[in-house]
């Protein structure tokens, strides 16, 4: 069984990472706000459109809507390096189980201004992470044992400590972490993992706490 025929890397729904994306975007700081048609901080007054925006209550079948990026084996690549970030443990499952490689396939992959970066920046990130598998061990990341693989992230996983010859790396891990997190932490086992628990019916409603109340002379 090769990595992309594995269980946990079968494609998540056009439809449901579409709107993935427009909520990651909605809640996280570190994302671009441009995403689906926000103003970009500076108007662009020479990029052509890109058609309108997509429709969240309709399925798109992959390539649909725009096309996405990922090879079969960038997105295992991408994949096994989610997972270097994000395991599994008693909190939560890995991030390939929910699927954070797809969410990033389509982030890089949407037609809105900005997003070209992120794309070349990960694209040239996990071409970099083989040639180095291959040149260290003789393997390709996704097939590399989870301590040749911390090995490698351990060069990279740090900016302002990276050795010169890895700080292009180091920026490449370093916006890959920022989209891997943004994105395990907006879906619901992401947000049960760091306890957030959003809107959900009370039994019972006691009401502000009355030193609040009388804080605010109401009590």
């Amino acid at each position: 069984m090769t990595p992309t025929d594995t269980p946990s890397l079968a494609r998540l729904d056009r439809r449901s990472a579409l709107k993935w994306i427009a909520a990651a975007a909605a809640s996280a700081a570190l994302f671009d706000p441009r995403m689906f048609g926000a103003e970009p901080t500076l108007p662009n007054t020479t990029a052509r459109g890109y058609g309108s925006d997509p429709d969240l209550l309709k399925t798109y079948k992959p390539g649909e809507l725009w096309p996405l990026t990922f090879t079969a084996a960038q997105r295992a690549t991408a994949a096994a390096l989610c997972d270097t970030i994000l395991p599994a443990d008693d909190k939560g499952p890995a991030a390939s189980t929910v699927k954070v490689q797809d969410f990033i396939d389509e982030w890089i992959s949407a037609p809105y201004p900005g997003y070209s970066d992120d794309k070349q920046i990960v694209l040239e990130g996990l071409a970099w992470l083989n040639a180095e598998s291959q040149k260290r061990f003789q393997n390709d990341y996704v097939n590399l044992v989870a301590r040749q693989k911390n090995m490698i992230c351990d060069d990279i996983c740090h900016l302002p400590n990276a050795k010169p010859e890895f700080r292009k790396a180091a920026q490449f891990f370093r916006r890959f972490r920022d989209l891997a997190s943004g994105g395990y932490y907006t879906t619901p086992e992401g947000m049960k993992d760091i306890g957030y628990v959003g809107n959900v019916t009370l039994e019972k409603f006691e009401g502000p706490p009355p030193e609040v109340l009388k804080k605010l002379g109401l009590a």
